[in-house]
């Protein structure tokens, strides 16, 4: 039974939430509104998705506290279905705009984004695509952010595949903030409102701490079934953290901070391991914006100040001075502050925010609540301009701001001892911060044959053959690319998994369990049919030196991350075999670039390595995708390194005047690579890419023959024949 002290304290959690978020949630939808307030700054009964979850946060803490404590009370059922429908309110107010978020991840057009506000009582779209700065990447990052939190909190909320699909198309859908300019947390882009798209730290971070928390979750909760986990590219993660990282302590390149940053370097996201840099951006933040009422959004923030001109758009930078020091300031940003000392155990801190706070709540029909902003009289401007602070700021008509309040209650239930900082961060993101890393990259020799085997271990070092090492399957990266491009294909939303972009290493560097196979993929630079500069030695080991430490320095997965090197033949050669040999040499020692490896047979190495496993591929296959060694049997002279001079204008008008036949047989019988090139290239303009020939008895179409001589002429250098098979076939 519970003490008289505890019950207590539960009801009056629970009498206050029911009050003033509860009482607000709509039956139907489950949504919220921002406020109840209409006014010449907007209509606030719109449910913002950003407003939503944070305002569902004092529910869900209640939830805990009552599952907690009172298990079986009818209110531990009540609060946590309430935070369920609201997340699944927003869920299929999303849903249904699944076209949007299909567009939006080839054309990142900003017209093509999710609506950042849905009609409260429809979970419909209340305004046109144009007609708001709906691009803010940090609302859909906090809500699947919060997805995954809550549902490792024991909640569920994610029901059927169709659903699981819709989650992971999401995943690809803020994939790229971390070079996708967007409206932000204000919804106005720069500073001058003239509603520019700019990189946005917070939305950046937000983006970040999602991908971190997504990476790998069961969407199902607590079950041992694969097909509700949930992909992201760990290229992604590591770009969003350099982002990140360079733009901190500022917002962007228009705002040098700004209050919004204190959601990623604090709770909920903890998107910054740099503990240094967390406390100075918060040391930033508090020196420049925080007042007595309040933190200021940003400086020089003209919005709901008394001398704002609510029929502009925009404002001209010259004008922004005369808001200077008479910013409106927000009680919202306390509270984050509060509860960030809560998560730290800073008792200091929470004291010092605590009695912050107090005097900024407005008494309602018995009720302390927190209103959205502070605001300067327009007859005290004058005299706040002259000495900054000095003047009684008064509320706005927007009480409370929900979001506010409920971030303030989260933190009372913590004072109160009903919750503790791991019951709201299940997975203990707080703990990252001044994370150390221990990476040390586990790579593997392969030879390209028996004959590559040998010659290396006549030079002292040791590999294995692509035919040693199976049944495990060696591919090119390209191949991995393929797969995620299924990644959340579901028919029924018309939604295709993500754009094929190129898999970098951090994805690659992973064993991979596909449809139960076990598959290694080769670095991206290795494939001849992307990079050619895979064939210039000198270059491919700079790559990969480069890649072991940028992984060294951002790897942060279970388990190690494993590279390949593969030596082919023509790596070998004397005359530039220098680059490599050096490499290999470094991985006898195992240090290479001042980063220490693990180097072995790669069975050895697997059981330590990093494992990725998708099971439904959707019936993707990977037929004849395997590397093979053995040669090509197109190009005779494959070893004939010598680069032949361009055609003369003479010959190539006798090549355009020759028929099919007489170019065939041209094309049978030379040596030279640049007259073979010129002939594909005539045939596949005059027939296409489909059309097939007979080469050594065997049929074989356009696009074959280009793509074996494409890999002949990298091998040699050839890089005239090289740019114009890639400009034939469109590379």
């Amino acid at each position: 039974m519970l003490s008289d002290k505890l019950s207590a304290s539960l009801e009056r959690h629970f009498q206050v939430i029911d009050k003033i978020i509860l009482s607000r949630q709509d039956p139907v939808t489950g949504l919220l509104p921002a406020s109840t307030a209409v006014n010449a700054h907007g209509d606030y009964t719109d449910a913002w998705v950003r407003d939503n979850v944070y305002s569902i946060f004092g529910v869900w803490g209640l939830a805990l506290s009552y599952q907690k404590y009172d298990r079986n009370h009818h209110r531990s059922f009540l609060l946590t279905q309430s935070v369920v429908k609201l997340m699944r309110g927003i869920l299929f107010a999303m849903m249904r705009q699944s076209d949007r978020v299909e567009s939006f991840k080839y054309t990142l057009n900003p017209t093509d984004a999710l609506h950042a506000k849905y009609g409260t009582k429809t979970g419909l779209a209340v305004v046109g695509d144009d007609e708001w700065g709906h691009l803010q990447l940090d609302a859909t990052s906090l809500f699947l952010l919060m997805v995954a939190q809550m549902t490792a909190s024991g909640l569920r909320l994610i029901y059927t595949m169709d659903e699981v699909n819709f989650i992971q198309n999401l995943v690809h859908y803020i994939s790229r903030a971390y070079c996708i300019p967007d409206y932000g947390i204000w919804e106005r882009g720069n500073k001058i409102n003239h509603g520019t798209t700019e990189i946005n730290g917070s939305s950046v971070g937000m983006a970040k701490a999602a991908l971190e928390a997504m990476n790998g979750f069961n969407l199902f909760g607590n079950v041992s079934s694969q097909e509700a986990v949930i992909h992201v590219f760990l290229s992604d993660v590591a770009r969003s953290r350099f982002t990140l990282e360079s733009l901190l302590p500022w917002e962007s390149t228009s705002k040098e901070t700004d209050a919004a940053l204190l959601s990623i370097i604090g709770y909920p996201a903890y998107a910054v391991e740099d503990e240094k840099l967390v406390e100075r951006t918060r040391k930033r933040i508090i020196k420049k914006l925080a007042g007595n009422y309040g933190c200021k959004r940003f400086l020089l923030d003209g919005h709901q100040s008394s001398i704002e001109d609510e029929s502009r758009l925009h404002y001209e930078p010259s004008e922004l001075r005369a808001f200077e020091d008479i910013e409106s300031e927000w009680p919202l940003f306390f509270t984050y502050l509060l509860l960030d000392a809560l998560m730290r155990e800073d008792s200091q801190a929470v004291e010092h925010w605590r009695a912050k706070l107090q005097p900024l709540f407005v008494e309602q029909d018995g009720q302390q609540l927190l209103p959205e902003l502070y605001i300067v009289p327009e007859e005290s401007i004058v005299a706040e301009k002259q000495n900054p602070g000095s003047q009684t700021r008064v509320p706005n008509e927007n009480v409370p701001l929900v979001w506010a309040q409920s971030l303030y209650m989260l933190s009372d239930m913590i004072m109160d001892g009903l919750l503790r900082p791991s019951d709201i961060d299940p997975l203990r993101r707080r703990e990252r911060i001044g994370h150390q890393r221990s990476t040390h990259p586990l790579v593997a020799v392969l030879a390209e044959n028996d004959s590559v085997k040998q010659q290396l271990l006549n030079l002292g070092f040791e590999s294995e053959t692509l035919s040693e090492v199976k049944p495990l399957k060696i591919m090119h990266a390209t191949r991995l690319s393929e797969v995620h491009t299924i990644l959340g294909k579901n028919e029924k939303l018309s939604l295709s998994g993500a754009p094929l972009l190129v898999a970098r290493t951090m994805t690659t560097a992973r064993l991979h369990f596909l449809a139960g196979e076990e598959m290694i993929f080769l670095p991206y630079y290795f494939n001849p049919q992307g990079f050619y500069f895979s064939y210039d030695n000198t270059l491919l080991v700079a790559q990969f030196r480069g890649s072991l430490k940028f992984l060294a320095q951002n790897w942060d997965q279970t388990g190690q991350p494993l590279v390949t090197f593969l030596v082919r033949e023509d790596m070998l050669l004397e005359s530039d075999n220098s680059a490599v040999l050096s490499l290999l040499h470094d991985f006898q020692i195992k240090m290479c670039n001042s980063v220490e490896i693990t180097t072995g047979r790669l069975s050895q190495l697997l059981t330590t390595a990093a494992v990725e496993r998708i099971d439904d591929l959707h019936g993707f296959t990977f037929k004849d995708m395997e590397l093979h060694s053995g040669s090509h049997g197109f190009c005779t002279s494959i070893e004939e390194r010598e680069i032949m001079p361009p055609l003369s204008i003479e010959a190539l008008q006798e090549l355009e005047n020759q028929n099919d036949e007489a170019l065939i047989h041209t094309l049978q019988e030379s040596l030279n690579r640049r007259v073979k090139a010129q002939i594909l290239d005539l045939l596949w303009k005059r027939h296409g890419a489909e059309y097939a020939i007979f080469i050594n008895d065997e049929k074989r179409p356009l696009y074959t023959l280009t793509r074996i001589l494409y890999e002949v002429a990298t091998a040699c250098h050839d890089w005239a024949v090289v740019r114009l098979i890639a400009d034939m076939t469109g590379k």
